[in-house]
């Protein structure tokens, strides 16, 4: 390409742009593991919603209800330092789920405030995968939270996969 053709924002992109990474999943999909993987990138940091819930409001997400009211509460108090974070050029993978039409236009303020590129990697993993994986998880008691197969039934009835006409940087992560 000659050097002065225009470049789409695609070509544009480095691995040294600051960019805000969405994390798109049912539960146990591997959000927490594409997170930590794309965290180790060079000045990028992990904004983990499920660590910052538990420490908030323990004992206090026993039910949808709760989780809405309280992650509602922790997007409204997070998001000036998410902008903030992003507009000094450090990265962040925002380990909060952009799963629903309503978190990802919450998401989209984030980096167009910010002025940084995005990336919404959605991993597209069958619910069976996901409940196996989930049980496994909930046998090792590692994780913040503790989900049922009901629960997991009842956060994935609302689940809206991303589409392109959204206008999101998609990367699709399928298992």
């Amino acid at each position: 390409m000659a050097p002065d053709a225009p470049r789409s924002r695609s070509m544009m992109m480095s691995t040294q742009e600051t960019t805000l990474h969405l994390i798109c999943g049912k539960i146990a999909a591997g959000k927490s593991t594409l997170t930590a993987s794309l965290g180790a990138l060079p000045r990028t940091i992990v904004v983990a919603e499920d660590q910052w819930l538990a420490r908030l409001y323990p004992g206090e997400q026993t039910s949808l209800a709760d989780y809405v009211r309280n992650s509602t509460r922790l997007r409204n108090a997070m998001a000036p330092h998410l902008v903030a974070l992003l507009r000094t050029g450090v990265s962040v993978v925002l380990d909060f789920p952009a799963n629903t039409l309503a978190s990802r236009a919450w998401m989209r303020i984030l980096f167009e405030e910010a002025g940084v590129a995005h990336q919404l990697h959605y991993l597209d993993v069958a619910d069976e995968i996901c409940k196996a994986r989930l049980r496994e998880r909930n046998a090792k008691g590692e994780h913040e939270f503790i989900v049922t197969d009901e629960e997991f039934d009842l956060f994935t009835r609302h689940f809206v996969a991303p589409a392109p006409d959204e206008g999101f940087n998609i990367v699709l992560h399928r298992q």
